[in-house]
């Protein structure tokens, strides 16, 4: 194969951009996972996540496998057989958790969407229920404002390979003291996914079983990056600031943003729909063969109906703009019809919050 020159643009929604800091950090040697430094690594790393979490007053665990994992200690750590629970049809994702939840023999009942709109809390509140909260973040948190314990939260859900800018392979659980107490009665089987004993051992920065070595380097430093440098505040900034650029930009293209509610959109990703006759996928193949970006398919019964531009993790606005030059390109060599205005839109909103900084500093 040909040489393409340049960096490929990896504008999916997740995994993201690591950073060469990051990919630096998780080449150094490997450790003893038993000694003395490795003890320091695993209390730095659970009490910056405790940080990302808004200071929670709970328990973080963290797991050597992906989100799903996570998704999975949540139900197994708090549940037993036969248990009902209620779930929304937000999209995707939910309904993959929904299923799982069903082969673990939980009795679900799942709120249907269309896929356009969020969970109903009238909906959810309507069960006059006190049932443990649980949320998963896996494509926001370390992106978006996330507060587990001022938000009543008992398991969040999270995943390493999108906010906190690392690749795949750590997941994680914040938990409650209202969901601890429910797993000491829980009769879901568990084993691997056990808290008692990964909390135990996090106590002094160890774990009950081989952890993933060199992806918490990196989460040391990107924990480092995120908490330390930019700080979390500012890192939530700037992906409202990008989400609303891409946002102005689809509509300069005369195209919809599949969310219709203004108050659950997406500061991490924006699904763009296409118009009827299009294939999103032959756009997205086009776009990769001529551009060398790579944008995020539509899942589910979204399949072919959408692309998604993901701009969160280690992403600036000269970034983005590559990203949506790439994109308003592509759409126009797969003959989508769109006006040529969605980069102007978009440069014009971020030329704007640029010069906002300079008035308030002058």
């Amino acid at each position: 194969m040909p040489r393409t020159a340049g960096r490929h643009f990896l504008q999916i929604p997740g995994p993201t951009n690591v950073p060469d800091r990051v990919l630096r950090a998780i080449d150094f040697p490997t450790m003893d996972h038993r000694g003395p430094d490795f003890g320091e690594l695993g209390k730095a790393v659970l009490a910056g996540m405790k940080r990302v979490f808004k200071s929670t007053k709970g328990e973080v665990v963290i797991y050597p496998a992906s989100g799903t994992g996570a998704w999975e200690a949540a139900l197994v750590n708090t549940l037993s057989p036969g248990d009902r629970v209620l779930m929304a049809e937000t999209g995707h994702f939910a309904t993959l958790w929904q299923k799982m939840a069903a082969k673990l023999g939980l009795g679900v009942e799942f709120l249907p969407t269309d896929w356009r709109h969020g969970a109903d809390p009238e909906a959810i509140d309507a069960a006059g229920h006190p049932a443990l909260y649980m949320v998963d973040t896996i494509s926001s948190l370390a992106s978006i404002d996330y507060r587990h314990d001022e938000w009543g939260v008992d398991v969040t859900v999270a995943g390493s390979q999108k906010g906190l800018m690392l690749p795949p392979g750590l997941s994680f659980n914040c938990i409650s003291p209202k969901a601890l107490s429910a797993s000491k009665s829980a009769r879901l089987p568990r084993s691997y996914w056990a808290w008692d004993e990964m909390i135990a051992n996090g106590k002094t920065g160890y774990f009950p079983y081989t952890p993933a070595t060199n992806l918490l380097y990196g989460l040391r430093e990107s924990l480092t990056m995120l908490l330390d440098e930019e700080g979390l505040d500012a890192v939530f900034a700037r992906h409202q600031r990008h989400a609303e650029a891409t946002r102005r930009a689809v509509r300069a293209w005369g195209l919809e943003v599949l969310a219709l509610d203004p108050r659950e959109y997406s500061a991490s990703l924006t699904a763009v729909l296409v118009p009827a006759g299009h294939d999103a996928d032959r756009v997205r193949k086009i776009i990769l063969e001529a551009f060398d970006m790579s944008l995020g398919t539509g899942l589910g019964k979204l399949g072919g109906k959408v692309f998604r531009i993901g701009h969160l993790g280690d992403f600036n606005d000269l970034a983005l703009m590559g990203t949506l030059a790439g994109v308003e390109m592509g759409l126009t060599l797969a003959s989508v019809p769109v006006k040529r205005e969605g980069v102007r839109a978009a440069m014009e909103y971020l030329s704007d919050c640029a010069k906002a900084p300079a008035r308030r500093a002058a």
